[in-house]
């Protein structure tokens, strides 16, 4: 059984509904959000402004999270985003350097460097997110520093009272496409391989924030199936309930930048597997649609597509929802 400080207990508490289910909104892209606006309007990323980012990332903010119970932010374009946030929704920020150095092999991860986990809390935060590219399949030096990494950021945190949210997100150390059936085969494997290593108690890590284990592209029955088949729907809830076992902290969710259709569905199979994860943190799924309409109509559009179909996704995904299970459970602590 994990321990929970009074100072992170409250903080996990500001971050869910009064069941201790996390439906959070995600809205932390950085680089992706600069290229897909500056794709739709034709234009160079440069020519993206700060502010246009942050207008961005206000009205997503303001519009979604009377829906959410938590809205995930950077601290780069978010701040003026976090102020317009419902009153009901706590707030997590991002600690990491969007992207990854690509100029050595591991995708290492790097942290932005004007902020801390003190700033993070000062600024009113309920929690620091940091996101890391990680498969058990890479070189163990490449982990080690990895692990390392994690270790200092968890110690962090752990000074601080503020609870700590680690997202991985898996990949093929040998360049192959993330989205193909060759990585939908090994991808099980690498969800549980993360898991299992930051469940570790080394890493103070008080949330997970994981993949599904499958690609339901590729799961043969599913309702997103794209023909090709990577697993049976036996074999995909199976890998679900493996992924659930290993973990021995909360563990929620994320979108990973697929639709809102394929993550639904996603969690809808997470319901049929029994698994006890916590909730979610959804980001594209709900509002990418959102960024051509941004990019060609301007904010008055966004906003009037983000009050229909942006509020119509976030509900579809707090709908099936009905399978999570609260992270105190998963503690072993009473709320």
């Amino acid at each position: 059984m994990a321990t929970l400080s009074a100072g992170k207990l409250k903080h996990l508490k500001a971050l869910s509904n009064k069941d201790g289910i996390i439906a959070a909104a995600a809205m932390d892209q950085r680089g992706s959000l600069k290229k897909s606006i500056a794709s739709a309007k034709g234009v160079d990323p440069k020519l993206i402004t700060d502010e246009m980012m942050s207008e961005f990332k206000t009205a997503v903010t303001r519009i979604l999270t009377p829906y959410a119970t938590a809205i995930l932010l950077d601290p780069e374009w978010g701040l003026d985003a976090a102020k317009a946030r419902s009153a009901n929704a706590g707030l997590l920020l991002a600690y990491e350097e969007s992207g990854y150095d690509n100029t050595k092999p591991g995708r290492l991860p790097d942290l932005l460097p004007h902020v801390s986990a003190k700033r993070i809390a000062d600024w009113g935060a309920d929690a620091v997110k940091i996101l890391i590219y990680y498969s058990p399949f890479d070189d163990a030096g490449v982990n080690d520093i990895k692990h390392a990494f994690i270790e200092r950021i968890g110690a962090e945190c752990e000074f601080h009272q503020i609870p700590f949210f680690l997202e991985f997100v898996g990949y093929d150390p040998k360049g192959g496409d993330e989205k193909g059936v060759e990585f939908a085969k090994i991808k099980p494997q690498v969800v549980i391989g993360a898991m299992k290593e930051f469940s570790k108690p080394q890493y103070n890590v008080d949330v997970l924030k994981v993949e599904v284990p499958i690609n339901a592209h590729y799961v043969e029955g599913s309702s997103v199936y794209k023909g090709e088949k990577a697993y049976s729907m036996e074999e995909a809830l199976r890998h679900f309930r493996e992924a659930a076992e290993v973990a021995t902290k909360p563990f929620i969710y994320l979108s990973a930048g697929v639709g809102n259709a394929q993550f639904v569905e996603s969690l809808n199979m997470a319901k049929q597997a029994g698994t006890d994860y916590s909730g979610v943190l959804c980001g594209r799924a709900t509002w990418k649609d959102g960024m051509p309409i941004y990019a060609t109509q301007g904010i008055k559009a966004l906003e009037d597509w983000l009050s229909t179909e942006g509020v119509k996704n976030i509900n579809a995904v707090n709908a099936a929802l009905s399978g999570a299970t609260s992270w105190a459970k998963k503690l072993g602590i009473t709320l």
